[in-house]
């Protein structure tokens, strides 16, 4: 039952944002009593904290299964993108926003987490970008890793952005065209639009 919780709980909050949704909305969509929840965590500053501790292993999951497939760099660099957007494409804010406005504990503790993360994925993507002839060989690899990662995390920024359906998603893949437009070869670019036009055909 607390698996269930922590499941349902992390999908809602995403979806609606941690501000919004109470322990009585997570109670009627399960269709359990507020009590049940209270029996596995005494308030909702903890359940916020261990749902959001829970999507984010399973986004890790996700994005592990990507990186050991035999894409390229930059085809891996889309999938794993739509990895992301399966987790936030109902979201009409940003839910890392409200996080870090209500939530700062949990913000830091998943920031930094998600920085480890991101960090070694892109590292890899990089690294064999370079040695297929897709990223330029001269690149400072630990600063594209943190400029990416700057620009990702503007992305949820609603001092910076104005929200609507699905901004999110289209901001994330502006970002990732950015990004490889910026460290791409001519074989790059050709990939990024082989890439991009599989978008348009969706």
């Amino acid at each position: 039952m607390k698996e269930t919780i922590l499941k349902r709980a992390g999908e809602t909050f995403l979806k609606y944002g941690f501000k919004s949704v109470t322990m009585d909305d997570i109670a009627n969509d399960l269709g359990i009593s507020k009590k049940t929840i209270y029996k596995h965590f005494k308030n909702k500053v903890e359940l916020v904290d261990q749902a959001t501790e829970y999507m984010h292993n399973l986004m890790h999951t996700e994005v592990l299964k990507v990186y050991n497939m035999e894409y390229n760099a930059i085809e891996e660099n889309f999938e794993a993108n739509k990895v992301f957007k399966g987790f936030m494409q109902n979201s009409d804010d940003s839910p890392i926003y409200q996080l870090k406005k209500y939530y700062p504990e949990t913000y830091n503790k998943i920031m930094s987490r998600e920085f480890c993360m991101f960090r070694d994925c892109l590292l890899t993507n990089v690294e064999k970008g370079i040695r297929e002839g897709l990223f330029r060989a001269n690149l400072y690899v630990e600063q594209v890793v943190k400029f990416y990662f700057s620009l990702i995390m503007s992305v949820h920024d609603s001092d910076i952005y104005t929200y609507s359906k699905n901004t999110i998603n289209k901001l994330e893949l502006n970002v990732l065209e950015y990004h490889i437009r910026a460290i791409a070869t001519k074989k790059g670019i050709k990939e990024l639009e082989k890439q991009l036009a599989k978008l348009n055909t969706i």
